[in-house]
C-alpha cells in the first residue's frame, strides 16, 4: 500500500472514526488512513468501566476543554472533557447505552433530512449491536459493539424504582425498546466486565488488515483542496509536518468541538471569522461552529442512611480489596459497572408529549463528576434536560490547530430551558420523598434544605450546573443557509469531503450520544461506499 496516497482519509479516531475505519476497510477493496491526535488506548483505566473517574481529568487521554465564561451560569468557565486517543470519548465516557427517542429522528427527517427517520436509522442501531439479551425486533446480537446488563441489582436502585412507581412513573426494562419513558437499570457498553469502546469493538479487530493504516499522535492541521475538491490533509506528528493524499474522500470525524475547528482552519466557515485570522476562504459556510447544543446536568447529592453505597466500598482497604476480588472472580461489582447503575426518563413540562428529562442514578457521591468520593455514604441523582432550546457556538481563536477553540455553551439562555431545569429539581425532591425511598436518604447534601423557591432552584442551577458530555450540532445536517452538510453528510458546496460525527445532528437526541454517533457512522459508511462504486 502506498503510504502517501489512500482512497479514504479519516481525521479522528473517536466513536465515528473507529466505525468508519472498520467498515471502509472491510473486504480489502479500499485503502484507509485513520489519523488520531491522541495516543493508543493502552491504559488499564480506559478498559475498566470504573476508570471513568480516573480519565475524567487525565492530561493524556482527555482534551480537557473549558467553555468561555457563560453569562447565564454566573460567568463560570465550565469544564468539558472530551476523549483524546483511540476510541475518543467512547474510551472515557460513562458507558450508558441509550439511542434517543423515535421522535428525535422523525424530527430530523421533517427538517428536510431524507433517510434519517426512525425506520431508516433503526437497522443501523441493530447492525452495530451485540446485545447480551439476544436479537429481536429492537436489538441485534451479531454487531461489534457489546451492550450488557449490569448483572446485579442494587438495593438503593430498587428503592428508587419503587419510589418512581409511587409517583406514577412506570418501570422500564429496556430504554431502547418500544418506549423510552420510565425507570430502570441501564445497559452498558461492556463485554464480560470490560469497556466495549468503539476502539475495542471496531478498530482493534480491523488493524490486522493490510489496507488500513492507523497513525496516533497525528494532529490534523488542515484539509487540502484543489478548487472545491478535498484532496488530502496535512498533519503534525512527532515534530514532522506530513501531507497525505485522498483519492476518493476526506472524512472529518473529530467531534462537535474539533470538526468545526478543522473546517474553519481549512477555510470553510464564516468569512468574517476566517478573514480576521488571515485564513483564505475556500467556502463561505456561516453555519460551521454554530448550533452548538449540549445537555446541562444538575447533580443533587444525598447522604444515605445505610452503608450500601460505592462510597462505603471504596473507603477502606478491605472494601477496595473486596470489589477488586469481585471483579477478578466474576467480572461483577463496581469495577464492572462504572458509576451509574440506572436511570429514569420522565416529563416535567406540561407541553411535553415525550420525556423531557433524563436521570442518571449513581450509588456514589462526589463534589464533581469523576471527583473524589465523599467520606460518608452517598448517592447522586443527576438530571439533565433532553431537548434544550439554547444554542451556542465553536470558533477558532488562531490558525494553530493545537489552540483550543472558543466554546460558548450559552446554557439557560431560553426560558423553556430554565423552566425545565427548575421542574426537574422539583421532581428529584418528590422522588426522594416517596415512601419507598425516603428511609434510605438521611439528608439532601446539595442543594440542601435552604434552597426552596423557584428562584433559589434556578440560582443553584446557575452555580452548579455542568455538562453531561453531549455536545453536538456544530456542523448541522440540513438544506438551509446555516446547514453545513447535506443528508449524505457531504460538506455543502464541496466535493470529496464529509463530516461524520455528533456535529452533524440537526437537533440533539434525547439521551446519551455514543450509540447515535455509532449509528451515524454505520449509516455514513454505507453511503460512502455506495458513492465510491
Amino acid at each position: 500500500m502506498d503510504h502517501a496516497t489512500y482512497d479514504f482519509i479519516v481525521a479522528g479516531a473517536g466513536s465515528a472514526g473507529c466505525v468508519l475505519a472498520h467498515r471502509l476497510s472491510e473486504g480489502g477493496r479500499h485503502s484507509v488512513l485513520l489519523l488520531e491526535a491522541g495516543p493508543e488506548d493502552r491504559s488499564l483505566w480506559i478498559h475498566l468501566p470504573i476508570g471513568y473517574a480516573k480519565t475524567m481529568f487525565h492530561p493524556v487521554y482527555n482534551w480537557g476543554f473549558y467553555t468561555e465564561p457563560d453569562p447565564e451560569m454566573n460567568g463560570r468557565k465550565i469544564y468539558w472533557p472530551r476523549g483524546r486517543g483511540l476510541g475518543g470519548s467512547s474510551s472515557i465516557n460513562g458507558l450508558i447505552y441509550i439511542r434517543g427517542q423515535r421522535e428525535d429522528y422523525e424530527r430530523w427527517e421533517r427538517l428536510g433530512n431524507r433517510g434519517w427517520g426512525w425506520k431508516d436509522v433503526l437497522p443501523y442501531f441493530i447492525r452495530s449491536e451485540h446485545n447480551t439479551r439476544g436479537a429481536n425486533a429492537w436489538h441485534g446480537a451479531d454487531g461489534p459493539l457489546w451492550c450488557s446488563d449490569i448483572g446485579q441489582r442494587h438495593e438503593l436502585m430498587d428503592a428508587i424504582i419503587g419510589a418512581a412507581n409511587e409517583l406514577g412513573i412506570p418501570g422500564n426494562p429496556d430504554f431502547n425498546g418500544p418506549t423510552q419513558e420510565g425507570v430502570g437499570y441501564y445497559q452498558l457498553f461492556t463485554r464480560h466486565g470490560w469497556r466495549s469502546s468503539a476502539a475495542t469493538a471496531y478498530l482493534h479487530p480491523a488493524r490486522k488488515r493490510a489496507n488500513l493504516r492507523v497513525e496516533t499522535g497525528a494532529m490534523v492541521s488542515r484539509v487540502l483542496f484543489e478548487g472545491q475538491r478535498a484532496t488530502g490533509v496535512r498533519y503534525e506528528q512527532r515534530g514532522r509536518t506530513i501531507e497525505a493524499r485522498a483519492g476518493r474522500e476526506v472524512i472529518v470525524a473529530a467531534g462537535a468541538i474539533q470538526s468545526p475547528q478543522l473546517l474553519q482552519l481549512s477555510g470553510i466557515g464564516e468569512p468574517s471569522l476566517l478573514s480576521s485570522l488571515g485564513i483564505p476562504v475556500v467556502s463561505a459556510l456561516p453555519g460551521v461552529g454554530a448550533n452548538l447544543s449540549d445537555h446541562l446536568q444538575l447533580r443533587v447529592l444525598y447522604k444515605v442512611a445505610k452503608p450500601i453505597t460505592t462510597n462505603d466500598e471504596l473507603r477502606t482497604p478491605w472494601g477496595r480489596a473486596r470489589i477488586g476480588l469481585q471483579w477478578l472472580l466474576s467480572r461483577r461489582g463496581p469495577l464492572a459497572r462504572g458509576i451509574n447503575v440506572g436511570g429514569m426518563f420522565a416529563r416535567v413540562l406540561p407541553e411535553s408529549t415525550t420525556p423531557d428529562v433524563q436521570f442518571h442514578f449513581a450509588t456514589l457521591s462526589a463534589d464533581l463528576a469523576g471527583g473524589k468520593p465523599h467520606p460518608w455514604s452517598g448517592c447522586t441523582f443527576s438530571v439533565c434536560q433532553l431537548r434544550p432550546a439554547s444554542r451556542g457556538s465553536v470558533a477558532i481563536r488562531s490558525r494553530d490547530a493545537r489552540d483550543p477553540p472558543a466554546i460558548r455553551a450559552n446554557y439557560l439562555t431560553e426560558e423553556a430551558d430554565r423552566r425545565c431545569m427548575v421542574e426537574a429539581l422539583k421532581l428529584t425532591r418528590r422522588l426522594a420523598a416517596a415512601p419507598a425511598l425516603s428511609p434510605y436518604l438521611a439528608q439532601e447534601f446539595r442543594p440542601g434544605d435552604g434552597v426552596r423557591t423557584d428562584d433559589e432552584l434556578l440560582a443553584f442551577a446557575r452555580e452548579f450546573g455542568a455538562t453531561i458530555f453531549h455536545p453536538s450540532g456544530t456542523c448541522r445536517m440540513g438544506s438551509d443557509s446555516m446547514s453545513v452538510v447535506d443528508e449524505r453528510l457531504r460538506v455543502r458546496g464541496m466535493s470529496a469531503l464529509r463530516v461524520v460525527d455528533c456535529s452533524i445532528m440537526p437537533e440533539l437526541v434525547s439521551g446519551n450520544t455514543n450509540a447515535p454517533v455509532v449509528m451515524i457512522a454505520e449509516k455514513a459508511s454505507d453511503m460512502i461506499l455506495q458513492d465510491a462504486r
